[in-house]
């Protein structure tokens, strides 16, 4: 029998619901997603690591589990709130059940509350921090706590632990994969383009990377705040000077940009879902994307030389930057996808072509 729990927020809303998944208690920061499908993406994203994730689309779990859509091994968020939590999934890819997947993986859920009101919440006052609870008896105490809360070293949580290898030795191109966070579908385009991909951990120096002699580096995803990660940005900037064609994604994005010198904004509520539009600077063409950031590069910042390339259709806030000093570009958006629309997998052919140009003797 799944017990009644509450979504307590940190302006002192408080929600009821009913628990499933694992059982226990969950803190973090509460944030929306407006996708519509992609749900097993959303729940194995790393760059949700130390987030209460609350779906807009209402009804979760309706086609299962399905192990080969995972985007990492293991979920990082701390909690998932859904309306509608389905319990008997159909479809014929799937290997199991969303309850026994979060239930493995000790993932706190809460269904049967009105997300519509929560997302209302987050969109009109911000991001905030929450906790799900089967106590709110103690409601000034667990106030108390939430305005307390704060995410930290959110990257080293959810990097690789080794360098590894995936791809042939002898593929077209040799891509170094720094990973903050990275999702899996990043290494899967690249392997799809001819590339052996090394996955190297967040606090690998630039030497190193060099060391490597690759064709270019991939800089990944990655969960919170870039100027928690000053090593990182020393080294981004250390490993330019070797003029090596770089790619990043959402993170890796912000942490090239200050690693130029640029700075960054936190935003009320962020980008996550995959219908967010983005212009082309150069082109004026709209691409829909999917996103997944609280943080955005601030456009008037960027050092001589750089020049934003997409800006979101919405806020008018950064999505890209290109670098006309160092083969380099970077997009805020997930031109992987997965779930979300593919519109912008033409990225992983300007990098490839970038790679091309710029062969390393």
């Amino acid at each position: 029998m799944h017990k009644k729990a509450y979504l307590i927020l940190e302006n002192g809303k408080v929600f009821e619901g009913t628990s499933f998944g694992a059982e226990g208690e969950a803190t973090g920061e509460l944030v929306f997603t407006t996708a519509m499908t992609g749900y097993l993406e959303t729940l194995t994203d790393p760059s949700f690591y130390g987030q209460i994730v609350c779906q807009t689309f209402p009804l979760i779990g309706n086609y299962g589990v399905i192990p080969s859509d995972l985007e990492s091994g293991k979920p990082a968020l701390k909690a998932y709130v859904v309306r509608q939590w389905c319990q008997e999934p159909s479809n014929f890819r799937s290997e199991g059940a969303l309850d026994a997947f979060l239930k493995s993986n000790g993932i706190v859920a809460l269904c049967g509350l009105d997300t519509r009101a929560v997302t209302r919440i987050v969109r009109e006052h911000g991001v905030m921090n929450a906790k799900i609870t089967t106590d709110i008896d103690r409601l000034p105490e667990i106030l108390a706590e939430l305005k307390a809360f704060s995410i930290g070293a959110a990257v080293p949580h959810v990097t690789c632990g080794e360098v590894t290898r995936t791809g042939s030795k002898d593929a077209k191109y040799r891509v170094a994969l720094w990973d903050f966070g990275s999702k899996e579908n990043i290494s899967r385009e690249l392997l799809k383009r001819g590339c052996e991909v090394i996955r190297v951990p967040a606090d690998t120096t630039a030497e190193y990377i060099h060391s490597l002699r690759p064709d270019g580096v991939m800089l990944s995803n990655g969960p919170g705040d870039p100027l928690d990660n000053p090593g990182v940005i020393k080294e981004l900037a250390a490993l330019c000077g070797y003029k090596y064609p770089i790619f990043g994604i959402c993170l890796g994005h912000q942490l090239l940009a200050l690693s130029q010198g640029a700075k960054r904004e936190k935003l009320k509520y962020g980008h996550r879902g995959a219908n967010q539009p983005c212009t082309e600077t150069a082109t004026g063409r709209v691409y829909i994307t999917s996103q997944n950031h609280g943080y955005a590069v601030i456009n008037d910042s960027l050092p001589q030389g750089a020049r934003a390339s997409f800006t979101n259709a919405n806020d008018g806030t950064n999505e890209g930057v290109e670098y006309d000093y160092m083969p380099a570009f970077t997009v805020q958006f997930h031109p992987e996808a997965a779930a979300g629309p593919l519109d912008t997998g033409f990225l992983f052919e300007r990098f490839t072509d970038m790679m091309e140009k710029n062969r390393h003797n």
